[in-house]
């Protein structure tokens, strides 16, 4: 698998039909799972905590509803996301783009599985980890 970038879009409430038009545009698949999914109840359940979009020409786009209580704004609206299996190297750069910046997830495994953590650099770049929880070591 290797290390990733991709866009990480962030909608408030929109997700849905985000990952329908996409997956049109782009003749994507999809895997997306709602917050319900991960356990939470009310109205937000059905909103979109993360979405996944793979084309065959190579195309990951990611997106989700921001989490209840957020809005969208410019510049939480646009994340970049490296994710992979390469543990070593996406836990340096994780810890180099934290370290002037400023940590809102530390890197620390997740319910489902992976490691996780995001983070804002210096430059007020928004930055999330996943590190898949098949490689990781012990």
């Amino acid at each position: 698998m290797g290390v990733h970038l991709n866009p990480y879009l962030h909608f408030d409430g929109e997700a849905a039909d985000a990952v329908a038009f996409y997956a049109d545009v782009f003749g994507a698949t999809t895997d997306v799972m709602t917050f319900g999914q991960m356990g939470m109840e009310g109205p937000d359940a059905q909103k979109i905590m993360h979405g996944q979009l793979e084309t065959e020409h190579g195309i990951t786009l990611m997106l989700s509803d921001l989490p209840p209580g957020s809005t969208r704004e410019r510049g939480n609206d646009v994340t970049l996301s490296l994710s992979g299996d390469d543990e070593p190297t996406l836990r340096g750069w994780y810890e180099q783009l934290s370290a002037s910046g400023t940590v809102g997830t530390p890197l620390e495994k997740q319910m489902w599985g992976d490691l996780y953590g995001d983070c804002t650099d210096r430059f007020g770049v928004r930055w999330l980890v996943n590190i898949s929880a098949a490689e990781q070591r012990s």
